[in-house]
């Protein structure tokens, strides 16, 4: 079937659906939710059979709804309506929570159901939730509403709040007043909730060191005390304020007429004049805390595993905390194991260096070549290791440099479900870094190398499978495929010829370097970030600019609008 998304984005959930339908046969084409007009202009251009709206902040038109299929998912439970229902869901601290593909008609969230599916919740971020939970079930939820579009004795299901299983209701937009935190009544559970249900947008609404500002990514403190709403500690990016029976981390700021920032960027005067709560190593602390590099170690001596968790928020990688995971890194290769796993966070792996961090310096240019060599740093160190078999764990998402980065390991093994973005060009057509001029063709092929740099699509890990790119695509489930990676690691350190394994592996490199060495590899592709970053073409500091401050969308880019392709005709 010939399928648009009318979407406000192409975030993950469009990302996902798009790769699902697309494997499946189907011809899917996106337009970006921009005004009445495009939404009318782009369905006369591509003649859909049915039209999925993933992610949109506003009703699609009527002159569209009436005349063709249109099919929305909401991410509520059947029944639930209006504007903030993961936020409601995650406040209220539901026990389960849902999506549900719903017909669009005249009432908002209020057509025949077509599809729905439910999930248990966890105590998380609605981001979190949102890429995981709610992704998986809306897949399997929009997947089934397309089987039954084809299937003509389907007929959906009337939203009747009369019947005792529709449990949703029409809920109102949640204003900050819902969400104000009252730090001398709020328990830390109750705290952390309303972070949660508002992590990413809009934040909360509150203050910091006397000034109005909306706070984001809290994470619970287990030990730290202090006055309730004090702020009694800071540590490397974070700031920990007390609670009634405890305390929370503060991860993240924006200020009036600002954008997101780590608190201690955004108040770095401020937040130095805090005591400082440092860690002592890269020891995970084993207890409720922030701690965003930690490490931990499995098996016995001789066929032991270091695991090495960097959970950097959104998965970007500022210029310290790549010094710092690099730190961290040199640290692991020196612990008496055999493999080192490197897991990067739940949600993400890496999306490469730190936009906003390099946005807010005084010379963004500067920055950004402080970052890239940075994050060049660490490909560079797991490239050359040769003490260790390495192990990229992709549980999350992965994109741009931090694709590159995790391909540096000797395997990488990535979650079915998870999406990689192996590309740079959507950010001001840079040319990119992290060695993969070195990493890239060997694996899929020149032919392939400029496929995935050129057609800037997402791909999925069995995609990458086939393509060469991922050496195993694992469990989707996010607890079994940790075990499945800590049982594959075992493997690895425990194989009688793991001493040839290494020794290959040095023989390689020393093959590899003599034919072109890994120094000039970095040097062509700095050369090509050198004019990105300092010449006469701002590609790439508009594209950031607006990346940072989340600049409405003007048009839909056009390897994701076919429909908009010269000579593009619907297909007989």
């Amino acid at each position: 079937m010939r399928i648009l998304f009318l979407t406000h984005t192409f975030n993950s959930l469009s990302q996902r659906l798009y790769c699902e339908l697309s494997s499946r046969g189907h011809l899917v084409s996106i337009e970006f939710d921009i005004t009445d007009s495009v939404a009318e202009e782009a369905v006369a251009l591509f003649k859909p059979d049915l039209i999925v709206a993933p992610y949109l902040r506003r009703a699609i038109p009527e002159s569209i709804w009436k005349n063709h299929l249109c099919l929305i998912v909401h991410p509520g439970i059947v029944g639930d309506r209006g504007p903030s229902a993961l936020d409601w869901a995650i406040q209220e601290q539901e026990r389960e929570w849902g999506v549900t593909v719903l017909q669009a008609e005249a009432e908002m969230d209020a057509g025949p159901v077509w599809a729905s599916e439910t999930f248990p919740m966890r105590v998380a971020k609605k981001s979190s939730l949102y890429r995981n939970e709610v992704t998986e079930a809306a897949t399997q939820a929009v997947l089934r509403a397309v089987d039954h579009f084809s299937d003509e004795h389907f007929v959906p299901v009337a939203l009747d709040y009369s019947n005792p299983n529709v449990r949703g209701r029409l809920r109102p937009l949640m204003r900050q007043v819902e969400r104000s935190i009252d730090w001398q009544r709020d328990t830390t559970a109750t705290v952390l909730a309303k972070f949660n249900a508002a992590d990413g947008f809009p934040g909360v609404a509150d203050t910091l060191f006397g000034e109005p500002c909306h706070i984001f990514d809290a994470t619970a403190e287990g030990i730290l005390r202090g006055t309730p709403g004090e702020l009694i500690a800071r540590r490397e990016t974070a700031v920990c304020r007390a609670t009634v029976d405890g305390a929370v981390w503060i991860g993240h700021v924006k200020r009036k007429n600002g954008f997101k920032l780590p608190t201690c960027v955004a108040f770095t005067e401020a937040c130095a004049a805090l005591p400082e709560a440092a860690l002592a190593d890269w020891w995970s602390t084993g207890q409720a805390t922030w701690q965003d590099i930690r490490y931990e170690e499995a098996g016995e001596k001789g066929r032991a595993v270091g695991f090495l968790h960097f959970d950097f928020t959104n998965g970007a990688m500022g210029t310290d905390q790549c010094r710092r995971l690099l730190a961290a890194y040199r640290w692991a290769t020196t612990r008496p194991t055999q493999v080192i796993v490197l897991m990067g966070g739940r949600d993400f792996w890496s999306n490469g260096v730190h936009l906003n961090l390099i946005e807010a310096a005084e010379s963004p240019a500067d920055e950004s070549w402080a970052n890239i060599n940075a994050i060049d740093d660490i490909a560079e160190a797991i490239i050359c290791t040769g003490t260790h078999l390495t192990v990229s764990a992709i549980q999350g998402n992965c994109g741009a440099g931090g694709c590159f980065l995790a391909r540096a390991a000797d395997y990488v093994w990535m979650r079915d479900g998870a999406l990689m973005n192996p590309h740079y060009k959507n950010m001001g057509n840079l040319y990119g870094s992290e060695y993969w001029t070195y990493l890239l063709p060997p694996r899929v092929g020149d032919e392939g190398a400029r496929a995935i740099m050129q057609n800037r699509l997402p791909l999925t890990a069995q995609a990458g499978v086939a393509n060469g790119f991922i050496d195993a695509c694992l469990a989707a489930n996010i607890d079994a495929f940790r075990v499945d990676v800590a049982r594959r690691a075992a493997e690895l350190a425990a194989a009688p010829d793991l001493a040839q394994h290494l020794a290959a592996k040095q023989e390689k490199r020393a093959a590899d370097e003599a034919a072109k060495p890994l120094a000039q590899y970095r040097s062509e592709e700095l050369d090509h970030m050198r004019r990105n970053f300092y010449g006469f073409d701002p590609s790439y500091h508009v594209a950031r600019f607006h990346f940072v401050q989340k600049s409405p969308q003007s048009w839909t880019p056009r390897h994701l609008a076919k429909h908009r392709d010269l000579g593009w005709e619907v297909p007989a």
